[in-house]
């Protein structure tokens, strides 16, 4: 199957970009790589540590978005870091060598390349060393962060304990110690089932190595890398992830770029081919109805910057697929896609999603919901922290670290309550063993049964 170059894709840059277009049976794109000459500008500055983020849409077919890193990278905006796009025909060696020799082909600073960042689950670690034999590979505390996060909310913990980790998650990734790692790494061992604690591969947290990658930021400029990121990677995920066609995801993505690129001029791409009309790219959604439109007005007037722009990502799911399948005075479930959750509307509103419980941030389902109900969002459903009044405060909160005291007491706290909780639903001959365990532990612990009363 030939490749076929597709021009017309820079406007007023006198050298074009790598575009690879392989078309299959099914006019779907097969292989594509991407740079612009402003990317491999960008690249050429800041060559040392490359960060790769891998998204997948609904067909298996999979984006790898190159980010530089570093100390040295200060550069404003979502996608400023990006210096490659690439779809491998398949994800095994022979696609992933072709990617990644394209890259190469292009880019003579390759060679510089001193660290490379990708996720826990890149499986093609052998193809990587082999094409960057000069770099180490590392795993990228974001990638950890997300990867930690998505098991909390797998395992299904007590709310309690759940909320817990996440705030110790949180507070550790702004400020990654040894000690702040050593502190997440116990108490993981001892509020996760043993059972399931090597899903968990806690043992990263010990890796100095890692962290060492990541450690030189402040808290506060921790903070605002992990929530650059998370961003960045919804953007993609909202282009690419949630469309069949990677012709269309890529069009949307690059409609993006080129709407919200300081520099337009370098992100203008065309797409050019001898399809009939029917294959057209079709526009990607917009907001048109009314309703919608109040809803990114009063996100946009009382969100502050990232907070806003992650909610217009869920936004824009909504646009695309919404189905209400009922509702009632208390809840409603709202079923978007593939997934359905529980909405619980009065403020300040709260959803069962991953994206809420993770930022308590309106997300698709309580959008999908408002715009049912053709409301906009009110400043009681958003916490303090997110709006746009408490911007200069929000670094400080996301990089607050504990009062070990207070760490001692909400862990004890937490944890006899769950204990109080399962003690008061077991039958009589489990509450007399349990209880009895704990007799034995208070009185080693503290004193005789005299003294210490349960």
């Amino acid at each position: 199957m030939a490749l076929t170059m597709l021009n017309g894709l820079l406007i007023k840059d006198s050298s074009p970009p790598m575009l690879l277009h392989q078309v299959s049976k099914i006019a779907q794109l097969d292989t594509f790589s991407y740079q612009s000459c402003f990317m491999q500008g960008v690249f050429a500055h800041f060559p040392e540590i490359l960060f790769i983020h891998r998204t997948y849409n609904p067909r298996g077919k999979v984006l790898y978005t190159f980010l530089v890193d570093g100390p040295r990278v200060q550069l404003e905006g979502h996608l400023a870091r990006a210096v490659y796009f690439a779809i491998p025909a398949k994800e095994d060696v022979e696609g992933l060598t072709q990617i990644f020799q394209v890259f190469k082909n292009f880019n003579p600073a390759w060679e510089k390349v001193c660290t490379i960042l990708v996720d826990p689950h890149f499986l093609s670690l052998p193809t990587l060393a082999m094409e960057f034999p000069a770099a180490e590979v590392l795993l990228s505390a974001f990638h950890i962060c997300k990867f930690l996060q998505g098991k909390f909310y797998q395992l299904s913990l007590d709310s309690t304990v759940e909320s817990v980790l996440l705030a110790s998650l949180q507070s550790t990734m702004c400020s990654a110690t040894a000690g702040n790692l050593r502190k997440l790494y116990a108490l993981l061992s001892s509020c996760i089932p043993p059972a399931k604690l090597p899903e968990l591969h806690s043992h990263w947290l010990l890796n100095d190595r890692i962290w060492l990658a990541h450690r030189w930021r402040s808290p506060a400029e921790s903070s605002r890398y992990l929530q650059s990121l998370e961003v960045t990677t919804r953007i993609l995920s909202q282009f690419f992830g949630t469309t069949l066609s990677e012709k269309q995801g890529m069009a949307s993505l690059f409609r993006y770029m080129q709407q919200n690129s300081a520099d337009k001029a370098n992100f203008s791409p065309c797409f050019q081919s001898n399809h009939a009309p029917s294959d057209t790219i079709p526009e990607s959604p917009k907001v048109e109805q009314v309703g919608e439109s109040h809803i990114q007005h009063s996100l946009n007037a009382i969100c502050t910057g990232p907070a806003a722009q992650l909610c217009l990502g869920e936004l824009a799911v909504v646009q695309k697929s919404t189905h209400l399948i009922g509702s009632g005075s208390e809840k409603m479930s709202i079923q978007i896609l593939e997934d359905t959750h529980k909405v619980q509307p009065q403020p300040p509103a709260s959803c069962s999603c991953y994206f809420n419980q993770a930022f308590h941030l309106p997300c698709r389902h309580i959008l999908a919901m408002l715009s049912a109900r053709r409301q906009v969002l009110q400043p009681d459903m958003l916490p303090a922290q997110w709006t746009a009044g408490c911007a200069t405060s929000l670094d400080g909160i996301l990089g607050s670290k504990w009062n070990e005291t207070l760490d001692k007491h909400l862990a004890v706290t937490h944890l006899t309550e769950e204990v109080g909780r399962l003690l008061q639903h077991c039958s009589t001959e489990e509450f007399e063993r349990r209880y009895s365990t704990l007799r034995e532990l208070a009185d080693s612990w503290i004193g005789p049964y005299e003294q210490v009363q349960l």
